[in-house]
């Protein structure tokens, strides 16, 4: 997660991403934290205030990463729709990898009632908007992406569209393969996308 936590920091946010995929936002409490570690109730709140300070915690780990696949996405020696063929890859791969992710990064409502929670995820949202909107821009200057629509109308129906697609295999519990469906939505996309 982050680098500057101690070790028992990032077992406690590792923990409640698990909880989180297995229980839902409602099974991650202190108690379960400190049950599924095998430690006191006390010992958590020695590294962490509240539960909305783990949530936080998880959240700025979700941010480092989208900043990291931004300055790789940045410096990638590729065309427009390479860039975003990569960047949604790696996005899967991370969401198939640890599914609970999704439902903290795309359950944003269950933040609405916590400014703190909801601006963070403000934050992610924006910087990734900001990461494809740049590639498509690019895309477009270079003459490989379409010039009809502008760059914010493009991104999202490129997020909103990939986005979906992760919600509804959530939905289903993990009922299709993530990956398979979406390298052909990352086609499609780039088919959408391309001039």
């Amino acid at each position: 997660m982050m680098n500057n936590q101690t070790d028992r920091q990032t077992e406690i946010l590792l923990v409640a991403l698990e909880l989180i995929g297995k229980k839902g936002i409602q099974g991650l409490t202190i108690k379960n934290i400190s049950k599924e570690i095998g430690i006191s109730e006390p010992a958590i709140y020695r590294h962490f205030e509240s539960k909305t300070e783990i949530l936080l915690g998880v959240l700025n780990g979700l941010k480092d990463m989208a900043e990291m696949l931004a300055r790789i996405v940045e410096n990638y020696d590729a065309i427009a729709t390479e860039k975003l063929d990569f960047l949604f890859s790696r996005m899967l791969d991370l969401f198939s990898e640890t599914p609970s992710m999704v439902s903290v990064i795309f359950s944003e409502e269950i933040f609405n009632n916590d400014e703190t929670l909801k601006s963070k995820i403000n934050e992610i949202v924006t910087l990734h908007t900001n990461t494809i909107e740049a590639i498509i821009l690019n895309g477009q200057n270079e003459n490989n992406i379409r010039t009809d629509i502008d760059k914010k109308s493009l991104a999202l129906i490129a997020m909103g569209s990939f986005r979906l697609l992760v919600k509804k295999w959530e939905l289903s519990n993990h009922s299709f393969n993530l990956m398979e469906k979406g390298k052909t939505h990352i086609q499609i996309i780039n088919k959408v996308l391309s001039k």
